[in-house]
């Protein structure tokens, strides 16, 4: 099987990590496995390319921005030089360009997003003209589906493919540390609204009046600056800016978790995130909001899920967080050996390659 997987920019978000994950475990399942994007490439996704293409991943990334026809051009050339059975294209936008192409190639769309893009009226006019182009249309939840057949309708292959966690990353993460001086709580996720950075900070001055000595770290892509620069001014505002570090995006994922003792994610809205997935492979404490998207960690041990938009509830669920152990969790049907058998069993499906 070779497969291509299309992304929009190489960056250190969630679908990205998803796709260098797969690719890597596809690559070593013995398939050949490209990445390609249709923006250059951001600084902070360097160390990825580096670790894809050392094991044999390659990497189609333009070198400067394009417009339409650019970019339409580009993946053409990558299209006609990599030579796939199917395209994997992640998120709408990607999922536009690859169908919008004179290809014979079946093209998956896989749809990522936290909200409901075809909301916008362009979007489902344009899905709609593409539907039929896509061989297969796979959301990482339920309501990504959901929200398709409504807006556009159905499509007859269809399926939810929830997104894996890479297990081996994170092993040995769910040992209780050794104790620190310093008790950090950490927010991984795109400096974006959705996320509710803000919130998190609110509820970490309240946490402070119970424990002095903790600390706060956020770290993501900056995707929204000016809502980047309202969260370290919020700190300020507050007075406790020497108690939380407003980070950018960062690689380095286990380690960072396993430095931290506390998970937050207060999330407006999410499809199936793996900042999320990460935090509960690594066994550390979880304190999350109730959108839908966590509801299946509800049971497991170590996970609060609460109404992150009450202040004090939040600040007082991170202060007991902070008291509690790291846990072992099964995450059984959620491992990115799971995600990446369903990949290759639709694209088998679409281009009929074994």
């Amino acid at each position: 099987m070779r497969a291509l997987h299309l992304i929009w920019v190489p960056r250190l978000s969630g679908a990205e990590v998803l796709v260098k994950d797969l690719a890597m475990l596809q690559k070593a399942q013995g398939h050949a496995v490209c990445v390609a994007a249709l923006y250059p490439e951001q600084a902070d996704f360097a160390a990825f390319r580096g670790e894809l293409e050392r094991n044999g991943v390659s990497c189609s990334f333009p070198v400067r921005r394009s417009g339409v026809v650019g970019k339409l051009w580009g993946l053409h050339r990558t299209i006609r030089d990599f030579k796939p059975d199917v395209v994997f294209a992640h998120a709408t936008i990607p999922a536009f360009y690859a169908r919008a192409l004179p290809i014979r190639v079946p093209v998956v769309y896989v749809m990522h997003s936290a909200t409901n893009d075809f909301g916008r009226a362009l979007f489902r006019w344009i899905e709609r003209s593409l539907s039929r182009r896509a061989s297969a249309v796979i959301g990482v939840s339920r309501t990504n589906v959901e929200d398709y057949r409504t807006a556009v309708g159905s499509h007859p292959l269809m399926t939810v493919i929830p997104n894996g966690v890479d297990m081996a990353r994170f092993a040995g993460n769910a040992r209780e540390a050794a104790p620190r001086p310093v008790r950090q709580i950490v927010q991984i996720g795109r400096y974006t609204a959705v996320k509710d950075q803000m919130q998190t900070v609110r509820a970490f001055k309240e946490v402070l009046e119970h424990a002095p000595d903790a600390r706060l770290v956020l770290y993501g892509v900056i995707e929204d600056p000016a809502y980047h620069a309202a969260v370290a001014a919020l700190a300020g505002e507050l007075g406790i800016a020497d108690h939380v570090d407003v980070q950018g995006p960062r690689s380095d994922i286990p380690a960072i978790l396993a430095a931290s003792q506390v998970f937050a994610m207060p999330s407006r809205s999410e499809a199936h995130s793996i900042a999320f997935l990460e935090a509960l492979a690594s066994g550390i404490p979880v304190v999350a909001s109730t959108i839908p998207a966590f509801a299946f960690a509800r049971t497991l041990p170590g996970v609060q899920l609460i109404d992150t938009n009450d202040t004090q509830s939040y600040a007082s669920a991170l202060a007991a967080a902070l008291r509690q152990r790291r846990v072992q969790r099964n995450l059984d049907g959620l491992t990115l050996a799971d995600t990446a058998d369903r990949y290759i069993q639709i694209a088998r499906q679409v281009a009929r390659v074994t």
